[in-house]
């Protein structure tokens, strides 16, 4: 399709009421794509379509859905280096990181398609005689989705496979500012044979097009993925209007990884330095805070300033590139302030927190390591979602466990540790819904639940089969056979 890239309503691709740019953050002067943004009455026509296709997509053969869904997921991965192109150029991440959330992306179909064929019921003996009990899951019908700019392909495609799977219709307003990847992905399902009206795009701003898919009456369920403050006006909305809306909320981490004296340095330090800093630093799950033992604290990180200085920091295009550019200007100025937060709060500036120039214009940081800080600090209680990390010293064990929870968040934690015993322990006591052990806190597999506690998450859990109690309602049924 020819630029404007469309919008796509009830089968049909159409005009939006203005133009929005999709820049390149590694070059600026590098247009992706004009995509076009959706109006207040586009978003509500997205809805009606999706009311309309729901009676049928709802009864539709679980091999129906599997073969769309599995088509789709083998044209994602048949065009994974062109498409991981496409999220490097609109996002910022390295080629490989791009590719790699491409493949993710197609998995997810993959896995997906299989679960349209293994969604099972339940038969249980009634305490009456003579009544038989079957429970059985249904789709919770117009499913509205929102979702951020930070994983452009591999979001959109871990929430809107699982709708469709278990047999709901969507409408999906992606980030306005990675609207490219969304954007391939609904073109790809609309040309696998998805009935019309039974997935929707209206690409726009979340003020406009977001608030009538969270206020709309039409709209069952509402799934989100961003930051706090956002989550907590999507809630506000999506619960207090005329009907309640079923809700799930994916926001923000401050995640902690703790190292202890135990722990292999250079197992550690590529821990943390991964887990902190790649993909920007732009990740939810992302090692924000590094709560360090006494013991191994000066080494690690000497060692980890010795890693930052090898980092090639360019154009996430680039050959060679470990880290790309901070996905635009307004979340750079929002990083640079948190660093000069730090100075002002008394951190001591280890490496990094510069502007970085390059051969295209672009947002380029060198990710920043502050040492000497506590877990008062506001660099220790407020996501920065930047290439941005500080250490906390501690004496023991049991003061960082400690540290780790404390905390208004809950969605991934790590520990470095030889120890079988403090994993253990750690795993079983740590605050957080996901927890690794040796492992960067940002990484998850596609298979398995994703979601976390206390601010970051609300709702039932996101990927894996799990996805199945958001995505369905469950029917109990009594019949008396006599």
């Amino acid at each position: 399709m020819n630029a404007p890239f469309k919008n796509l309503i009830a089968g049909e691709w159409v005009e939006g009421n203005s133009v929005n740019p999709n820049i390149n953050p590694s070059n600026t002067k590098d247009v992706v794509g004009e995509y076009v943004r959706a109006s207040k009455a586009q978003a509500e026509e997205a809805i009606a379509a999706a009311k309309a296709a729901f009676p049928a997509w709802s009864r539709s053969t679980p091999q129906e859905r599997y073969e769309i869904l599995k088509k789709a997921s083998d044209e994602i991965l048949a065009r994974k280096d062109e498409l991981g192109r496409l999220l490097s150029r609109e996002e910022g991440k390295t080629l490989a990181e791009g590719v790699g959330e491409t493949v993710r992306a197609g998995q997810i179909f993959a896995f997906f398609a299989g679960e349209c064929l293994r969604l099972a019921g339940e038969k249980l003996a009634s305490v009456r005689p003579g009544v038989e009990v079957d429970m059985t899951r249904e789709p919770v019908g117009v499913v509205g989705m929102i979702t951020p700019w930070n994983f452009p392909i591999a979001i959109p495609s871990w929430k809107i496979a699982p709708a469709l799977a278990y047999g709901n219709t969507v409408v999906i307003k992606p980030a306005d500012l990675v609207p490219g990847c969304s954007w391939a992905i609904v073109d790809i399902l609309h040309r696998a044979g998805l009935p019309k009206g039974v997935l929707n795009l209206v690409m726009g701003r979340g003020s406009e097009v977001g608030q009538v898919i969270l206020e709309h009456k039409d709209v069952d369920a509402i799934t989100f993925t961003g930051s706090v403050p956002t989550g907590r006006k999507v809630a506000a909305a999506a619960i207090g209007g005329s009907r309640m809306k079923k809700l799930q909320l994916e926001m923000g981490g401050k995640n902690p990884l703790v190292v202890l004296d135990d722990a292999d340095l250079k197992v550690a330090v590529e821990v943390a330095v991964n887990g902190a800093f790649f993909s920007t630093g732009q990740r939810c799950t992302a090692s924000s805070r590094l709560i360090v033992q006494d013991g191994i604290h000066d080494k690690f990180v000497e060692a980890c300033v010795e890693r930052m200085k090898g980092l090639v920091i360019d154009d996430a295009l680039k050959a060679g590139t470990h880290i790309g550019p901070v996905v635009d200007q307004s979340q750079l100025d929002n990083d640079l302030k948190y660093i000069a937060i730090a100075k002002e709060e008394g951190a001591r500036l280890a490496f990094g927190g510069e502007l970085l120039n390059r051969e295209t214009p672009g947002f380029y940081l060198q990710p920043a390591l502050f040492t000497e800080t506590t877990n008062s600090m506001r660099i220790s209680r407020e996501e920065v979602f930047g290439p941005v990390a500080n250490v906390i010293r501690v004496k023991s064990y049991d003061e960082a466990l400690a540290i780790a929870n404390d905390t208004e968040f809950g969605l991934s934690a790590g520990i470095c540790t030889s120890s079988l015993k403090y994993a253990t322990h750690f795993k079983r006591n740590s605050e957080a819904g996901m927890i690794m052990v040796n492992l960067p806190t940002a990484g998850v597999d596609y298979h398995v639940p994703f979601g976390g506690r206390k601010g970051s998450s609300y709702g039932p859990r996101e990927q894996g089969a799990y996805a199945r109690e958001f995505y369905t309602t469950v029917k109990t049924a009594y019949t008396f056979a006599g």
